[in-house]
């Protein structure tokens, strides 16, 4: 099985940074492009940000300027600099990777979420 476990969530004053990581664990071959995501109570989970294989990234434009998506290929691992937080990114955060399993089997893998609370 492949995991995805999150972590670096937590309580934050607004202005505040965190920094969330994700690592791939379990049996793999490789990790492709990985993603965090974003979730309030009924509201559906929306992209934060992306980075492919190859470092390329892109941005929801509300983090722009604020969040920055980097990986560690060696690690298998991704992170997310979250600066400048506001309490509007208040949300249960999700990490996401395509994941090659097998020499023909990528699996579309999910991590439990981790929560970033921001507030005074």
């Amino acid at each position: 099985q492949v995991q995805l476990v999150e972590s670096g969530g937590g309580l934050v004053q607004p202005g505040g940074s965190l920094r969330l990581s994700c690592a791939a664990s379990g049996s793999f071959f490789s990790v492709n492009t990985m993603a965090w995501y974003r979730q309030t109570p009924g509201a559906q989970r929306d992209l934060v940000a992306r980075i492919t294989s190859g470092g390329s990234t892109n941005y929801a434009d509300s983090v722009k300027g604020r969040f920055t998506i980097s990986r560690d290929n060696a690690k298998n691992t991704v992170y997310l600099q979250m600066n400048s937080l506001k309490p509007e990114d208040t949300a249960l955060y999700y990490c996401n990777a395509h994941i090659r399993t097998s020499i023909v089997t990528t699996r579309n893998s999910w991590g439990q979420g981790t929560q970033v609370t921001v507030s005074s």
